[in-house]
C-alpha cells in the first residue's frame, strides 16, 4: 500500500483547504490527537466523510464492527494495552495475515507495531471511533471480566465475597454490561436462561440484539449479583420478584427497574434502564402534531375529569403522563400519583408506589389519595373495575385524573371502560378525552436519503389523503449500526369527548360510531399521523406499517 498522508488525501478530495490542514496540524501538535479526530472535533469534517475518502480513494474496506464476526483467537494475538493505544481491533487471522480494524488505517506506526508484535502481515480495514471503543470494551474489558469470573466462580457455593465485594469479577462484569447498554442507548438488558447458556441481549430502539453468550454455570452467580444490587431475596427462585437499582454510569444518574421470572431453565432477568438525562419533561418533545398538541393541552387544563392515555406496553404512555405532570406542576396544585413502579421522581409531586404484598393496590392507594385534598391525581394504570369506579368518582367530585389503559385505539378505550362495568352515563360525564399512541423508529439523520415512492406506497398515501413526491429512508451507517434508524418518536390519535360523543356513550353505541363522529371533526388516526410523519421524513412507511396494524 502506498504510504499516503491523510491530510494530502483530504485536500486532493476538496474536503478541506490547505489552510485548514495547516491549522489542524498545528492543533494536533498541541492536543496530541490524531488528525482525523482534530478535524471531526472542530466540525470541519464528519467521520463518515473521512471514511469515504479512505474507502474510495485508497480502496481500504469499511466494516461495521456491530455486525462483523470477530475471531476470539485473533483478539488473543494483540495485547490489550497495544490495542487500546493504537485504537485497533483484530478481526481474523488467515495464514500469516491479520485483518485489523483501525480508526486510522494510515497510522503506519501502529501497523508496524502490530506486525512486529504478532509476526503477521497486517491488512487494515476502517472502523469508526465509537465502534472501536465499544469493541475494545466488549472483547477486552468484558472478555477479561468473563475470564476472571470463570476462574473465580464456585457455583456450588455462592458466598458473599463472590457477589458483594466491589473488586469481585462478577461485580465488574455486571457493571460493564450496564455501562455498555447505557452507552449504546439500550432501554433494556435481558439475561435469558437457555438450556446450555445464558444469552445477554440489549433492546435498542425497540429491537433486541444479542450481545454475548455466557456459560450456563455462571447463571446462579449472575442472578445472585443482580438480585443483591436490586435488594431482592437471593434465596427465592420460585416466585417472580421486582426491584430497583440506582447508580451512576460514567457520571450520569441511571435508574434501573429489575424484574425476575422463573422459567424452566432458571430465572430470566430484565433490567429496564431509565436514563434520567433523557427523561421527557416537555409536551413539545412528545412528537405531537400541532393539532394534537393543542387538543392534549386543552384536555389537561380542564379543572376536573378523566384524561386517558392508551396503547400497548412500551408505547411511551408513562412519558406522556409525566410530561403533562411537569406542565401542571405548580405551587397552587396538590398533585398525587399512585404508580407501579414509580419510574421518574418529580420534585413537588407526591408519588406513591404500589405494593401488592402489603395490600397497597391501585384501588387502595387511589381511595386514600382522595382524603389528601388533591387537585390532580395520576393513576399509573386502570387494571380492574374497582380502580375504574374510584377514578370516575374522583373525577365527578372535582379532581383531574390522568391515567392509562391498555387498548388498541382511542375509541376502543370507551368500550373497554364499559366492559369493566363503568356505567355509560358516568363515562359521558367525566371523560375529557383519550390519547392513543405508539412508538416508531426515527430515520438516522446521518445517513438519511430521499427516494421516489413505490406504486404501493403512493397508493397507500393516497388512500389516507396524503401525497408525496419523495419519501425518506436511512441508508445505514455506523452511527445507527447499519439499521437506518436512530431513536424513536411517537405517533398519536386524539379523541376529544364533545357533546355528540357524550350522547353516543350514554346510548351505548359501538366504538365505530365514536370514530365516525370524531372524523367529522377532523380526527387523525394513528396510521394517518404515522404516514404524515413518514412524508415529513421523520420515519419510514415500512416502520409505520410494522408498528401500527390498521
Amino acid at each position: 500500500m502506498a504510504r499516503k498522508r491523510l491530510g494530502d488525501l483530504l485536500v486532493e478530495a476538496g474536503l478541506i483547504t490547505q489552510e485548514q490542514l495547516e491549522q489542524a496540524l498545528a492543533d494536533q501538535k498541541i492536543t496530541g490527537r490524531r488528525l482525523g479526530e482534530v478535524l471531526t472535533h472542530s466540525g470541519i469534517l464528519t467521520e463518515e466523510q473521512l471514511i469515504e475518502v479512505m474507502e474510495f480513494q485508497l480502496g481500504i474496506p469499511h466494516v461495521n464492527l456491530h455486525r462483523f464476526p470477530t475471531d476470539p483467537g485473533a483478539v488473543e494475538l494483540v495485547p490489550e494495552a497495544l490495542a487500546r493505544r493504537h485504537k485497533v481491533i483484530p478481526l481474523k487471522r488467515q495464514g500469516n495475515r491479520l485483518t485489523l480494524a483501525m480508526v486510522d488505517p494510515l497510522d503506519y506506526f501502529a501497523i508496524d507495531d502490530i506486525r512486529m508484535t504478532t509476526g503477521l502481515n497486517v491488512d487494515p480495514v476502517i472502523a469508526t471511533h465509537d465502534d472501536v471503543e465499544r469493541a475494545l470494551e466488549q472483547y477486552y474489558g468484558l472478555k477479561q471480566s468473563v475470564t476472571e469470573v470463570l476462574k473465580d466462580v464456585r457455583p456450588e457455593q455462592i458466598d458473599d465475597e463472590q457477589v458483594r465485594a466491589e473488586d469481585a469479577p462478577i461485580v465488574r462484569l455486571v457493571n460493564q454490561l450496564i455501562e455498555q447498554a447505557a452507552d449504546g442507548r439500550a432501554s433494556d438488558i435481558h439475561f435469558d436462561p437457555h438450556k446450555q447458556a445464558v444469552v445477554v441481549r440489549f433492546r435498542i430502539d425497540g429491537i433486541l440484539h444479542t450481545q454475548m453468550r455466557l456459560p450456563k454455570h455462571l447463571q446462579p452467580v449472575l442472578t445472585a449479583r443482580v438480585k443483591i444490587m436490586a435488594n431482592l431475596n437471593i434465596a427465592e427462585h420460585r416466585l417472580p420478584q421486582d426491584g430497583r437499582i440506582q447508580l451512576k454510569v460514567r457520571g450520569r444518574p441511571v435508574d434501573i427497574r429489575v424484574a425476575t421470572l422463573p422459567t424452566i431453565f432458571g430465572e430470566k432477568i430484565v433490567l429496564r434502564l431509565l436514563d434520567l438525562r433523557h427523561a421527557v419533561t416537555r409536551i413539545e418533545e412528545l412528537g405531537f402534531s400541532d393539532r394534537n398538541r393543542t387538543a392534549f393541552q386543552s384536555m389537561i387544563q380542564a379543572p376536573h375529569g378523566i384524561v386517558l392515555v392508551t396503547g400497548p406496553t412500551g408505547s411511551g404512555k408513562t412519558s406522556t403522563l409525566y410530561a403533562a405532570l411537569h406542565q401542571l406542576n405548580m405551587e397552587s396544585h396538590n398533585i398525587i400519583t399512585v404508580e407501579d413502579p414509580v419510574e421518574y421522581q418529580i420534585d413537588g409531586v407526591n408519588q406513591v408506589q404500589v405494593n401488592q404484598t402489603v395490600g397497597l393496590t391501585f384501588a387502595v392507594g387511589l381511595r386514600s389519595i382522595l382524603r389528601e385534598d388533591p387537585n390532580i391525581i395520576m393513576v399509573g394504570e386502570i387494571r380492574d373495575e374497582e380502580t375504574a369506579e374510584i377514578a370516575v368518582r374522583a373525577a365527578l367530585t372535582g379532581h383531574l385524573v390522568l391515567t392509562t389503559l391498555h387498548t388498541n385505539d382511542a375509541p376502543g378505550s370507551i368500550t373497554r371502560l364499559m366492559d369493566m362495568g363503568v356505567e355509560p352515563y358516568l363515562i359521558a360525564s367525566t371523560l375529557r378525552g383519550v390519547v392513543a399512541q405508539r412508538l416508531v423508529r426515527r430515520i438516522c439523520p446521518d445517513c438519511r436519503e430521499s427516494y421516489p415512492p413505490s406504486p404501493d406506497e403512493a397508493k397507500l398515501l393516497a388512500d389516507h389523503g396524503l401525497t408525496a413526491d419523495s419519501l425518506w429512508r436511512g441508508r445505514g451507517c455506523t452511527a445507527c449500526h447499519r439499521t437506518g434508524y436512530r431513536g424513536r418518536t411517537a405517533v398519536h390519535e386524539i379523541l376529544p369527548v364533545d357533546d355528540e360523543i357524550r350522547s353516543l356513550i350514554a346510548a351505548r353505541r359501538p366504538a365505530s360510531e365514536f370514530r365516525r363522529s370524531a372524523e367529522e371533526q377532523g380526527f387523525t388516526s394513528l396510521v394517518v399521523d404515522g404516514l404524515d410523519k413518514a412524508v415529513r421524513g421523520l420515519t419510514t412507511v415500512q416502520e409505520v406499517l410494522q408498528v401500527i396494524i390498521e
